[in-house]
Parts: C-alpha cells; sequence; structure tokens
C-alpha cells in the first residue's frame, strides 16, 4: 500500500499544524486524519488535489512518484481511454478509474474522466469534480478546460445563471498549443498536432455555423439562416474524403460529426 499517511503526516509537521487544522481545512474530523497518518485507512481519491494544494505540492509528489515515469504512464493511460471516448464512454471510464487507483487523485486523468461523464445523469459527479479541478489543480490547462466543462453543464441542467460567472475565469486566447506546435514544430510532431487540431477545428466550425444558423432563424432570418447551414454542410461533405489516421482517432471527422449532420438535415428539411 502506498504509504501517503506517512507522507501527509511529515507534510503537516513542516508545516507545524496540528491535525485538527488540517482538518478543519478538509471538512473531516481529526480523527479521519489521525486514521490516515497512521496508516489504518486512506483519503477519499476527491480529497487527494485539494491535500496536495494544501501542501503546495503535486499529487504525485503526495504519493512519491516518480514524475518523469508517472507522467509516461498517465498518458498511455489517457491515450488508451481517448480511443473510446465517442465509441465507448463506460469502457474510457473504467480505463480511467482503474488509472485513478494507480494514481489517486491524477489531475490529468480526473480532467479526462470527465469527457465520460454524462452532464444530464451525472450532473452532481460532474460539477463536484470540476470544482475540485478549478480549485486544487496547478495545470492552467486542466483548470480552464474543467471550467468550460463545469459551464457546459450548467447549460444542459438549466443552471443559465451560472453559466456567465464561470465562463470569466476563462482567460481570453486567440491561439492554441496544438496550433503552435503544428506551425513551429517540424515532422511528426508538427503533422501530429496538425492532425488533431484539424479535428477540432472542423468540429467547431460546424458546431458554430448550427449555433449562428439557429439564432438567425429565430430572428426571422431565415436567408440568412440558410447559408449558414449551406456552409456548414459544405464543410462536412468535405471530410467525406478525409481518412482515419488510427494512431490518433478511433473515427474520422466526418463519422465524428453524425450528430451535427443529423441537425443539419433537419433543419434544411423542416
Amino acid at each position: 500500500m502506498i504509504k501517503i499517511g506517512e507522507k501527509i503526516k511529515t507534510l503537516r509537521k513542516q508545516k507545524n499544524i496540528s491535525q485538527e487544522v488540517f482538518a478543519g481545512y478538509l471538512g473531516v474530523s481529526f480523527q479521519a486524519v489521525s486514521k490516515w497518518e497512521n496508516g489504518l485507512t486512506m483519503p477519499d481519491v476527491a480529497l487527494i488535489p485539494a491535500i496536495a494544494s494544501f501542501f503546495g505540492v503535486s499529487t504525485d509528489e503526495l504519493f512519491d512518484f516518480n514524475l518523469f515515469e508517472t507522467e509516461k504512464q498517465v498518458d498511455a493511460i489517457c491515450q488508451e481511454s481517448w480511443i473510446y471516448r465517442s465509441t465507448d464512454p463506460a469502457k474510457a471510464e473504467r480505463i480511467l478509474r482503474e488509472g485513478l487507483q494507480r494514481y489517486p487523485g491524477n489531475d490529468i486523468i480526473l480532467n479526462n474522466l470527465l469527457y465520460t461523464l454524462d452532464y444530464k445523469t451525472r450532473a452532481e459527479e460532474v460539477i463536484a469534480l470540476c470544482k475540485t479541478l478549478i480549485a486544487s489543480t496547478k495545470d492552467d490547462s486542466v483548470k480552464y478546460d474543467a471550467c468550460r466543462i463545469l459551464a457546459t453543464c450548467y447549460k444542459e441542467n438549466g443552471q443559465d445563471d451560472l453559466i456567465a460567472p464561470t465562463l470569466e475565469l476563462i482567460p481570453e486566447i486567440y491561439f492554441s498549443k496544438l496550433e503552435l506546435m503544428a506551425s513551429l514544430l517540424n515532422g511528426d510532431e508538427s503533422y501530429e498536432a496538425a492532425q488533431k487540431h484539424k479535428n477540432i477545428c472542423a468540429e467547431d466550425l460546424v458546431d458554430m455555423l448550427l449555433i449562428a444558423g439557429k439564432r438567425l432563424q429565430e430572428r426571422g432570418e431565415n436567408e440568412k439562416a440558410a447559408s449558414q447551414f449551406k456552409i456548414a454542410q459544405k464543410v462536412v461533405d468535405a471530410f467525406k474524403d478525409d481518412f482515419l489516421e488510427d494512431r490518433w482517432f478511433c473515427a474520422t471527422v466526418y463519422e465524428s460529426l453524425q450528430k451535427q449532420r443529423k441537425q443539419l438535415c433537419e433543419l434544411q428539411n423542416g
């Protein structure tokens, strides 16, 4: 068993605080902290990021993992899960849950886990996990992705008043890491980034055209709305000729746009 209790005890004493003060920060009893430190029980996985944040260490440091090796293993777990994210989210979730047993509280795995959860039926779990990551992660990409997912979850569950304050936590960025990698790196690194960014941009472009078109319809500007849907259809059809790069994807862009294709058909024929 990972001796996390000993690590917590060492860090707590270095910080020169009592079990009661530490327990109060986490919202647990000091008896729970005592049991952790004596190796009788382990903290709930949801508390791990908060514990690491309190002591100013990463979750990997909390468990005394080799950071370089951990990053490699975590990346492999997330890559395996990613393959099944669209086609079999339950399997993707199982892979990540197993990963969390090896690396409890790992921010990257928790962030990937959010993509496997249904925002409607598991809203409470999604919201709690997002809030934990936003409050405790030291990785800005994880923090802002959690903000985005939290806002989306609020939207899907009719909590519209909470969307804008959540989105305000995200800074405005006019470029992405993948875009820069594709433009500035060389060889396979550039190619991989370009393929991944292409897929994201294609789906985003179609989504934005659908949103704009539906709003124009609401305003009664049907001719303009039709133009947006027509452009979106052309973008979708263009990707019929694309190929599957199965090193990173389990479906082509065209296949991934199945939901948008259905929407377009209904909007243009309705």
